[in-house]
């Protein structure tokens, strides 16, 4: 990585003035020189630097910041750095930017963002990815980067430059010894107290509150980009405390973030520690804007807030079309891409096909449709959770079978679910119960959760081993259970590292890990074959009761 104090500590403004001649690039890569990007404050340009191999669909982007004290330094700093990430796959782009005393903050912050979406403008001329481009820089570079990451969609940062119809917005940030919060500078750095002032109009006696506004650490919030933190532990210019503060910031925010500590290293990297620097930074680049493909797509059916079913990537959880539910509980994948679903509200259940249009609704004498099952017959299988029956119905809407009971109706029981051997599983959630219904009506088993009036119970599923799997609250557990009704695996619940506060729908993936929906904890996590948690999505604002994998 390239080495920049804070000040620029071995060169003067006037040898910083004069650029060196720019580093030769190898014929493997294609580089555009003094490419503008915006004239606000007089031209400001930016080196771009990508793969000469063309044909390959768009390539993520990182944009390379220079560091030198916001007052010196060139984007001729990185193109090393840029032709590495060339020959990576990336295209990179190293930039100038506006440089104190004669411009101050945020000039330079508002330039990056400039250059960012030039970028994006500019995507099918460069063939870049616009959904993934990041951004790397060093020392003031870092901060920059830094301001990139946090105060995406913050207004006042965007500045007069072009291209104001794209987004400024970076998928991923690597900070190289960056300074995070501007008010805690003076004490642990061998510059700043010449270097800031010029930077923000004044020291911190006099300009407080633009040291507040200026820092990084004070715009974290859970929207900032994932950030790798790069810090020597000797830094005389920028304290390495300040990538300490800012990563555990990040972290209590809940955004992904990491320090990469370089014991005894200082302002900049050189040998061992620069090829370290580089091969951190890689890979985080890589793992944030070379994203692997989804390992599945899953529907989900969020039944809070939000009021839909949506069909996601995981584990991106990354949302690819969505449908209104009106707060509805199940939904189902079919073998045609057409998709089941309850909407409960509205006492019906809705069939829409792979271009997400209703080709089938069931209303008919529906109260509270909770569960719907697609069967092999052709048939459904729905659940009135109000009415408390379980009723299968032909396509054309004639109703074959039927089961009611008291102990299911008025909202006491849930899911419902047909065996391979053509019994019923309903849930008796009041009870904590499961009971297995033949053809002829009659209940061929049952399962009583322990405490079961205190454990809501949501769904079961018969495996193919003849054992049942269940859903509980109270705390969250999945259990399975075999025809003895001896619970055999249990996730979740008391006795475990995992802890869920209730579990609805859940769904096995063709590897044996399992997929569980924690309805009140509001997360999907993903639980390998050992127990072990892999995956993990933190749902938000959905709050989803019922899942399934698209086949």
């Amino acid at each position: 990585m390239r080495t920049y104090s804070l000040l620029l500590a071995c060169a003067s403004v006037a040898i910083a003035q004069t650029p060196p001649t720019p580093p030769r690039v190898p014929d493997t890569v294609i580089a555009d020189r003094d490419v503008a990007y915006s004239n606000v404050g007089g031209k400001q340009t930016m080196d771009v630097i990508r793969p000469r191999d063309n044909s390959a669909k768009p390539r993520p982007a990182v944009l390379l910041v220079h560091g030198g004290g916001f007052r010196a330094g060139s984007k001729e700093g990185y193109i090393p750095l840029a032709v590495k990430l060339a020959e990576r796959g990336y295209v990179a782009a190293t930039v100038n930017y506006r440089l104190s005393p004669g411009a101050q903050f945020p000039a330079p912050v508002e330039d990056v963002k400039a250059a960012v979406r030039f970028l994006r403008a500019n995507a099918a001329k460069y063939n870049l990815d616009t959904e993934h481009i990041g951004a790397l820089g060093g020392s003031a570079g870092g901060h920059l980067v830094l301001m990139l990451g946090v105060t995406a969609g913050v207004e006042e940062f965007e500045g007069s430059g072009p291209n104001r119809e794209q987004s400024s917005r970076v998928q991923c940030v690597v900070d190289e010894y960056g300074p995070s919060d501007f008010t805690q500078s003076y004490s642990k750095s061998v510059d700043a107290a010449e270097v800031l002032p010029m930077f923000l109009g004044g020291d911190l006696d006099h300009e407080r509150i633009w040291h507040i506004r200026s820092s990084p650490l004070n715009w974290v919030t859970p929207n900032a980009a994932p950030t790798l933190s790069i810090h020597g532990t000797l830094d005389p210019y920028v304290a390495y405390e300040q990538s300490l503060w800012l990563v555990e910031r990040m972290i209590a925010a809940g955004v992904p973030a990491e320090i990469e500590t370089i014991p005894g290293a200082g302002h900049g990297f050189k040998g061992a520690d620069a090829d370290r620097a580089d091969a951190r930074a890689f890979a985080w680049l890589d793992k944030y804007l070379k994203p692997a493909p989804a390992q599945h797509t899953l529907l989900i059916s969020d039944h809070g807030p939000n009021g839909e079913i949506a069909e996601i990537e995981w584990p991106s959880a990354k949302v690819l079309w969505k449908a209104p539910n009106d707060h509805g509980h199940d939904v189902q994948a079919l073998p045609n891409g057409h998709v089941l679903f309850t909407i409960n509200p509205q006492k019906k259940v809705v069939e829409l096909d792979e271009n997400h249009k209703e080709v089938w609704v069931y209303s008919e004498g529906l109260e509270h449709p909770l569960a719907a099952q697609r069967l092999a017959n052709g048939n459904t299988l729905i659940g009135d959770a109000k009415l408390g029956k379980v009723i299968e119905v032909t396509p054309d809407k004639k109703v074959v079978w039927k089961y009611e009971s008291a102990d299911l109706a008025n909202m006491r029981s849930r899911n419902s679910h047909r065996t391979d051997q053509g019994t019923t599983l309903i849930a008796v959630e009041a009870e904590g119960r499961i009971i297995e219904v033949d053809q002829a009506g009659k209940i061929v088993w049952q399962w009583q959760a322990p405490n079961g009036k205190n454990r809501r119970l949501y769904m079961a599923r018969r495996l193919k081993n003849g054992n049942t799997m269940m859903s509980l609250s109270a705390p969250g557990e999945l259990v399975e259970v075999d025809p003895a009704g001896k619970i055999v695996r249990s996730i979740g619940g008391t006795n475990s590292d995992i802890r869920m506060g209730w579990t609805s729908g859940f769904t096995p993936l063709p590897d044996g890990s399992l997929l569980i929906n924690d309805y009140t904890g509001r997360r999907i996590i993903e639980v390998n074959t050992k127990g072990k948690v892999v995956n993990e999505w933190r749902t938000g604002s959905r709050t989803i009761a019922s899942i399934d994998l698209v086949k």
